[in-house]
């Protein structure tokens, strides 16, 4: 494995896309990198899973604050110990994100090697990967900033290009770049893949915290300047780190590409074939899926009758196909995708279109996760709304209360404590109670195996926001 004890390699895992491409499935509430797409495991397990073992420093993490929980309790069901995760108070694109790893990993590790590398990625050969990251992080270690070009399998429009130079003295399998070049169209993109010089931009790079900080400083001050900011006035928090969000605020939102890599003198690109792919469509999803003899990819429930060439995926909902072509067909419990393969870049555009009509299910799932597990709605009224609601063991909501609604719980898996006001009261399987307007209220499962409870609220406004907390376990206001 790369690196060594006394020069270490600190993965960065950024996770602070959208994966708006990939809606239904993927909503800014709970984006692509948490789901199992390829795998049982989630993008960002599989990522996480790529750096362990010898030679690997703990992982940093970046994400939205909104995401923290969901970082966190992935992270730990993937079994990865003591990840460092940094909570973004707002989105300011790669470069300020990676600065901020580069001040806190030369912090703790000053020789450290970082790997950069996004959450959302699919790489099918792993042992190639760590022989083309043996190759960067020697790259590293000679005062380079390396970035993994991968050879090109189509001539896919979708995804930048670097320009191979000339190989790199005393460095096998390293060579200079002579330029990066944007999303071509499709006749220069046939002509890249032909001419053998030009390889795909894979977005991960490996560097040494120090090489990365002084081109920081020299090429793109201001966001340096944002970072060490926003790390000197951070808090920690559970097991975050919190940026200071005015400090981190003032960082350009910028990409490190635009922000360094397009600048500096000190990048190289190591060539690599591992299998790898952004995973930014349906269309992509389906290039690196598992095909059946006729073309298809299925996930869930699917019957397929004269189908070919098609990509379908079902969150539980029978879906059966007949006579269908190159097409994609995404159901979840409350929408569906249907359309042509070919157009599959253009799910970014519908996204903006139901935005644009205020529909919900542009961002928000039905099921909403939460630090203690997650609720659901089941069914909603003219002043009543229904919710199925679970609880992990040992987990409890906040201490609070409501101004315009009463809720009615019901036990029908697990053992609760209810406080209520002044009382303290044991629910089994098939009890309830009552929770009266304004009574303050709390919940929590003592036992070894989820909770798991229907909620009946009733009242003239049932908003998520009708809510005080008096005290929260995971420091929620």
């Amino acid at each position: 494995m790369p690196g060594s004890p006394t020069d270490p390699i600190v993965p960065v895992i950024l996770c602070g896309g959208s994966g708006s491409r990939l809606w239904p499935l993927s909503r800014e509430g709970f984006p692509k990198q948490f789901w199992p797409l390829l795998s049982e495991r989630t993008m960002l397990q599989e990522t996480a899973a790529r750096a362990e073992g010898s030679g690997f420093r703990a992982p940093i993490v970046v994400c939205n604050e909104e995401h923290r929980f969901l970082v966190a309790e992935q992270l730990r069901l993937g079994g990865v110990a003591e990840p460092r995760i940094v909570l973004e108070p707002v989105g300011r694109n790669s470069a300020p994100a990676i600065a901020v790893a580069a001040v806190l990993a030369q912090e703790a590790h000053p020789e450290a090697i970082l790997w950069l590398m996004a959450a959302d990625a699919a790489i099918r050969d792993v042992p190639a990967l760590h022989a083309a990251l043996t190759r960067a992080a020697a790259a590293a270690r000679a005062g380079h900033i390396a970035t993994f070009g991968m050879r090109p399998t189509a001539p896919e429009t979708g995804y930048g290009y670097i320009e191979t130079g000339v190989p790199v003295a005393g460095l096998e399998g390293v060579s200079t770049i002579a330029r990066f070049v944007e999303k071509p169209d499709a006749a220069t993109a046939a002509g890249f893949l032909a001419d053998g010089r030009h390889l795909w931009n894979s977005g991960m790079f490996v560097a040494s915290a120090r090489t990365l900080l002084e081109e920081l400083q020299a090429l793109a001050p201001e966001v340096l300047a944002a970072a060490r900011a926003a790390v000197a006035a951070s808090t920690r928090d559970l097991d975050f780190v919190r940026l200071d969000p005015a400090a981190f605020r003032a960082a350009p939102d910028i990409s490190i590409d635009y922000a360094v890599m397009e600048k500096t003198r000190r990048a190289v690109v190591v060539p690599a074939a591992i299998g790898w792919s952004d995973v930014g469509s349906w269309a992509a999803l389906w290039d690196v899926s598992e095909k059946d003899a006729a073309g298809n990819a299925t996930t869930g429930p699917v019957e397929l009758l004269d189908a070919r060439n098609c990509y379908v995926r079902t969150e539980g909902v029978l879906t059966a196909i007949v006579g269908l072509e190159d097409a994609v067909i995404v159901v979840t419990d409350d929408a569906v995708l249907a359309m042509h393969r070919d157009r599959a870049q253009e799910v970014k555009t519908l996204l903006g279109q139901l935005k644009a009509h205020g529909r919900k299910e542009a961002t928000e799932h039905r099921r909403m996760y939460r630090p203690w597990g997650h609720y659901e709605g089941l069914i909603k009224g003219d002043r009543f709304q229904v919710k199925k609601i679970s609880v992990k063991p040992g987990a409890k909501l906040s201490l609070q209360k409501h101004f315009h609604r009463a809720e009615h719980w019901v036990v029908v898996a697990g053992t609760a404590i209810v406080e209520r006001d002044s009382e303290r009261i044991m629910l089994r399987e098939n009890e309830s109670i009552y929770l009266p307007l304004g009574c303050v209220h709390r919940m929590e499962n003592p036992g070894m195996i989820p909770l798991t409870l229907i909620e009946v609220q009733s009242g003239a406004y049932l908003g998520e926001d009708d809510i005080v907390r008096f005290e929260d376990t995971y420091g929620r206001s």
